[in-house]
Parts: C-alpha cells; sequence; structure tokens
C-alpha cells in the first residue's frame, strides 16, 4: 500500500486576508527537502500551541480531494496547486479510509507514524475566505492527517510513501475523526477508550478523548 507525493510544500509567516498572521499557505520545494523531528526544512508554524511538535510534525492532505473542493468552491483560486489545505505532503493514491492510526510509512530515508487526523480550524477558513469549511470538512471527513518522525532522513516530490507496518485495523483516519467530531456519530465509551489505547495517538486527540470520559 502507497500513495505517490506529489509535492513538498513548507510555509512562511504571511498575512492572511484578515490580517491575521498565518503559515497555512505553504508552497512547493524543489530538489531534496530535509524532513527532522519537528517537520520540513524551512517549513514553520505560528500558532505553536494548536500546530506543530513532535506528534503533527508532518502533514499529509490528499490530492484526491482537490477536484471536489475546486468544484464545491471554484471560487478559490488557490486550490489550482498543492498547499493550499496548509499540507506539507500532497500525495496521491490514499485517503482517510485507507490509513490507520500508527501506521508507520517510509519516504525517502525518513520513517513516519500517523498519529492522528488534522482538526478543521477557523485559520483555514481565513484563509479560504469561506465561513462554513469547518461545517463541510466535520460532514465530509476530508480533514487530512498528522506524522510524527521516526527516523529523520530527507525526501523528493515523486518518490513513494510506501506503508512499512500497520499495528491495527479497526481506527482508520476517518473513523477515528467521525468519533471525535462529527454529531451524527455517536461515540460509546468503550470505543473512546478502544482509540485511546493505541500508543501512537497523538496527545492532542488523546486529550479530547479523556475529556469525552469526564
Amino acid at each position: 500500500m502507497k500513495a505517490t507525493v506529489l509535492a513538498l510544500c513548507t510555509g512562511q509567516p504571511a498575512r492572511l486576508p484578515d490580517g491575521k498572521i498565518s503559515s497555512i499557505d505553504k508552497q512547493a520545494c524543489e530538489g531534496a527537502v530535509r524532513i527532522g523531528t519537528l517537520g520540513l526544512e524551512g517549513d514553520t508554524q505560528v500558532d505553536r500551541k494548536h500546530h506543530g511538535g513532535a506528534h503533527m510534525a508532518v502533514h499529509l492532505y490528499a490530492a484526491e480531494h482537490y477536484p471536489y473542493w475546486r468544484e464545491q468552491i471554484p471560487e478559490v483560486e488557490r486550490l489550482a496547486a498543492p498547499g493550499a489545505f496548509g499540507e506539507n505532503l500532497h500525495a496521491q493514491g490514499l485517503t482517510e479510509k485507507e490509513v490507520f492510526i500508527g501506521d508507520r510509512f517510509q519516504l525517502g530515508s525518513a520513517l513516519l507514524e500517523l498519529t492522528m487526523g488534522r482538526q478543521p480550524c477557523s485559520t483555514l477558513e481565513r484563509h479560504f475566505q469561506r465561513k462554513d469549511m469547518v461545517k463541510r470538512i466535520i460532514a465530509n471527513h476530508r480533514c487530512g492527517w498528522y506524522f510524527r518522525v521516526i527516523e529523520e532522513g530527507e525526501a523528493r516530490a515523486g518518490e513513494d510513501l510506501a506503508l512499512v507496518e500497520r499495528t491495527q485495523e479497526h481506527w482508520s483516519v476517518d473513523a477515528s475523526f467521525a468519533l471525535l467530531f462529527d454529531p451524527a456519530v455517536p461515540a460509546s465509551e468503550e470505543e473512546i477508550r478502544d482509540l485511546l489505547a493505541i500508543p501512537a495517538l497523538g496527545s492532542q486527540w488523546r486529550s479530547k478523548l479523556e475529556a469525552k470520559l469526564w
């Protein structure tokens, strides 16, 4: 099982249309890119409380979703190129239903471990100038996901992101995102505890799940 990384993207702080400073607008890089424990070399995060860190070092968004969004919100010209969703890896071949929390992937000489999906936030709405983006993503589960870096290395566009280890096949990114955020999906205590039992689960989602138990 694998995906092809069409672009590796990094971003620098810039002003959004409403004046807020963010690094969400990422641009494709040329040549080899170093992947360290805190992400791609040359990438930044302005809001370090909600973005970045070891368990959110690398963000992937599926290229398969771009045609859907271009149809749904054609006025957003930024969707013409990779990096519009703030992703570091713009990859084709895998979506949220096909990858699972704890999956390990080889990309170039780097080893990545999937920690959690991405929670949509207001920065994405400001970036696209669409106040309904969070609602839309919660409904359709096209959230993207995060990796921690197990082994540092480097990678280039065109290389494969190849699955090398899978420890469980119940909690896909799609299913775990639905449990946490989709109001149409009931969440039982048993399911919450089951998801919490996965060692690779990112700390941000772990905290949100633990809060549901109290």
